[in-house]
């Protein structure tokens, strides 16, 4: 049964962001890489990622009693928020949901915007051996950041990005988190070996 362990503790010391078509698989295992049709979406703010759970319970009452006599799931909204640093051919259509351009280097904002369906990875690293992914198959950009262009800071793209329920012939969760266990195991093993 897992107890105090300072392996299990965790820093997000750096990572990286995927963009791709809605339903792209994440890369099988920690061995293979994020390739194409995946996104590096390049430099992000410092403040890295934040995750945004957001579960509403309805109570069920009763005459008989004051209190709820039980709570059911009536809705669950799960976010990823970051900013976005660099300007480029990928972050502009993402961060503006607009189709690739027509013409090079020009991206219009649509006036009837349509829903683009992506999906997103996220990788951090914790030190050399500790690697973890976390993966949303389908979601949509459902909100921007405020975006100042001034001549003392550099311009940032911030979005909030929410999963979807995926649509597909198989089943999808609605996100997923994964760990090199391997590594860690291994990471964890090395500091029982060092003398005491």
């Amino acid at each position: 049964m897992p107890g105090i362990n300072a392996n299990e503790i965790r820093v997000a010391g750096t990572g990286s962001l995927y963009v791709a078509p809605a339903h792209t698989p994440a890369p099988a295992d920690f061995t293979k890489t994020w390739d194409s049709p995946w996104a590096n979406l390049g430099y992000t703010s410092s403040d890295g990622v934040k995750f945004v759970k957001k579960d509403k319970l309805d109570p069920v009452d009763t005459w008989q009693s004051v209190a709820a006599i039980r709570y059911v799931f009536s809705d669950r909204d799960f976010s990823v928020k970051f900013a976005l640093l660099q300007i480029n051919s990928d972050t502009l259509p993402f961060f503006f949901s607009s189709p690739a351009p027509s013409t090079a280097n020009v991206y219009e904002i649509a006036a009837a915007p349509r829903v683009d369906e992506r999906a997103l990875g996220i990788e951090f690293s914790d030190g050399p051996n500790v690697r973890h992914r976390f993966y949303i198959p389908r979601g949509v950009v459902t909100e921007t950041d405020e975006t100042s262009v001034t001549r003392t800071s550099a311009i940032k793209l911030g979005i909030t990005f929410t999963a979807l329920t995926p649509i597909n012939a198989r089943f999808e969760p609605l996100a997923q988190w994964s760990m090199n266990t391997a590594a860690a195991a291994a990471a964890e093993a090395e500091d029982q070996e060092q003398p005491a």
